[in-house]
């Protein structure tokens, strides 16, 4: 999987053949195929894994101890961001392949689902011990939560800005709480 994962962000998933996985690993293409399937399948074993280790569980556990909304919001910024940072290289893979192959893109709606449902637990206490503004319900806390620290708020200030990780941690985490604190309506009204 080390091996596939250093192909695929070097070269491009698409440019990437099982041959060359399997020449990498040191292993026959056969044995590659019969342990991992498909390059789709292995893709998605990658990146399915980085999910399964990801620090979810340890932050939600981390925000619930919080007492207060700007202090749960610092901890899901510092959490979110250590996961963005881990995991940058599949993020980065993932973006660069799911445009040009469909199974790519079904693994990338995986991740998205997996990290939105992490979100939407957050934000279930954040409702339920009453720190979010009336009258955000779970799906408006959690909708606010993604946008400040989905996949894409990261990726446009650090990737596509140039920001530090560090200057972009604070400018999410004082986002959300704004929006969190003081919510816009649905609908903009």
């Amino acid at each position: 999987m080390e091996a596939a994962r250093d192909l695929f962000v070097t070269h491009g998933y698409a440019q990437v053949t099982m041959g060359h996985v399997a020449r990498s690993a040191g292993v026959a293409t056969k044995t590659l195929y019969a342990s991992v399937g498909t390059k789709t399948e292995l893709l998605h074993a990658l990146l399915a894994a980085d999910v399964a280790d990801s620090r979810t569980t340890g932050l939600y556990d981390e925000v619930v101890r919080c007492e207060d909304l700007a202090s749960a919001v610092a901890c899901l910024a510092h959490g979110t961001r250590g996961n963005t940072e881990r995991f940058a290289s599949s993020i980065d893979l993932l973006y660069a392949c799911m445009a040009s192959d469909d199974k790519a893109r079904e693994v990338w709606d995986y991740v998205v689902t997996q990290y939105r449902q992490a979100l939407r637990e957050v934000a279930q206490h954040l409702v339920a011990t009453g720190v979010v503004a009336p009258p955000l319900d779970v799906d408006g806390t959690a909708d606010r939560l993604w946008l400040c620290f989905g996949l894409s708020a990261w990726r446009s200030l650090v990737v596509d800005c140039g920001w530090s990780y560090d200057d972009a941690e604070r400018l999410l985490a004082r986002q959300a709480v704004n929006l969190l604190e003081d919510p816009v309506p649905a609908g903009g009204a």
